[in-house]
């Protein structure tokens, strides 16, 4: 892989972001400093965490963002549900977003295995990156 980009844990953690965005438009204006902003907040922060792990160039502070991001998700669950029972989101909606959600966490937890396993071996080793150096 050349860059962050090219990892899909980074792309659906995009897509969320964009699905958080179209429905949260929705929103009561009431909410637009409180939970749309909070939720719009955290459901950035997985992509960009991702983004900035990768760009620290080792697997151990690539791994300490994974979890950063992985955080966030778990974030993004909460403030769903609070929403869902302001009856802010269907049920559809929820239910369309807590498997996108559990999947990106599968597969971040899966990247975290594996960046932990390889402790010896720098995984972005091909990155290209100029932060490109061991643990």
């Amino acid at each position: 892989m050349k860059s962050f980009r090219d990892l899909q844990i980074w792309q659906r953690g995009l897509d969320l972001s964009i699905l958080v965005y179209g429905f949260t438009v929705d929103f009561p204006k009431e909410e637009q400093f409180g939970l749309t902003s909070q939720l719009r907040r955290a459901s950035t922060s997985v992509s960009l965490n991702i983004a900035e792990g990768w760009g620290r160039g080792s697997n151990k502070s690539f791994a300490n963002f994974l979890k950063i991001a992985r955080g966030s998700l778990f974030e993004v669950e909460t403030i769903l549900e609070i929403c869902f029972r302001l009856n802010y989101i269907t049920n559809e909606t929820i239910q369309t977003l807590r498997t996108e959600i559990e999947q990106i966490g599968k597969m971040i937890n899966s990247f975290i295995k594996k960046l932990d396993n390889n402790n010896q071996v720098n995984v972005l080793a091909d990155s290209g990156s100029p932060l490109n150096t061991n643990n």
